[in-house]
Formats: C-alpha cells, structure tokens, sequence
C-alpha cells in the first residue's frame, strides 16, 4: 500500500482518504485502524496529573462512589467517563462486564474459583480479588466454555 502525507495548514484535524479500484483486506483493515485511531485512548486522573492509560495495562474498570476508577500496575486512576462509555472503549479487546459497576480484563486474571454458589470469584493476576454477579455468571461462564 502506497502512503502519501501532505502538510497543509488548512486542516485542522487530520483528514485521511484512500484511493483504491477495490476494496481488499488490506483496505478494510486500514479503514479500521484509522477510525480506531484516538478513540481507545483512556485518560486516567490522579490528583491534578492525567496519564495516558494504555488498555492493555488496565486490570479492571469499576464505579464506587458515583466515580469510575480503572486499576493498573501504576496504581488506580479516575476516569471522567461513565462505566458504559469505559466499556464501549474497550469493546473488542479481552474486557467483559462481570457486574452493573465493573468490568475486567481476561488477560490479567490469573484464575476463576467456581466454588461459589451462584457467583464466581476471580483473582486478578495484581492480586485483586472480585466476584461476578450473578446476572452475569452464565455469560462469563460462556466466554470461558464452562
């Protein structure tokens, strides 16, 4: 694929067209990555510091206190979205909605205690420990092929 770039004042946000005589893979992947592009990022709040929050290093997203808060290895942040709008963010990656105020992400549990009696224990990999509502076990149960 051929990629030109061209500077012009005029533009103020990035404008990007593709000129294709058919729509191929290769075309469809790059539509996607570009409409992609800013919308997964995620600004977590710490006193008056915002960070940029990569997906990949969140552990969970949860609400408490008419707050949103998402977990990280650096430490839990404030998130100025709803949890619904954290959820839509990280749609189609490995997040799942385990309850109405929290959603994890698969790749940083470290196992799921099915001992419980109508929920599910999970241990995050940080050492985290949440349950699943029951609302959502069978979905969860599902998504793991339980």
């Amino acid at each position: 694929m051929r990629v030109d770039l061209k500077l012009d004042s005029e533009y103020t946000e990035p404008l990007a067209v593709i000129y294709t005589a058919e729509i191929t893979d290769e075309v469809t992947e790059a539509v996607k990555r570009l409409k992609e592009t800013g919308s997964d990022i995620i600004t977590g709040f710490t006193d008056e510091r915002a960070e940029i929050l990569s997906p990949d290093d969140i552990y969970r997203v949860y609400s408490e206190n008419q707050k949103v808060l998402a977990v990280t290895e650096k430490g839990t942040f404030r998130l100025r979205m709803r949890l619904y709008q954290a959820e839509e963010k990280l749609s189609g990656r490995k997040f799942v909605r385990i309850s109405n105020s929290e959603i994890i992400n698969l790749n940083k549990t470290a196992n799921f205690d099915l001992s419980f009696v109508g929920t599910i224990q999970v241990k995050l990999k940080n050492g985290d420990t949440t349950f699943v509502s029951r609302r959502y076990v069978s979905e969860i149960k599902k998504i793991l092929g339980i």
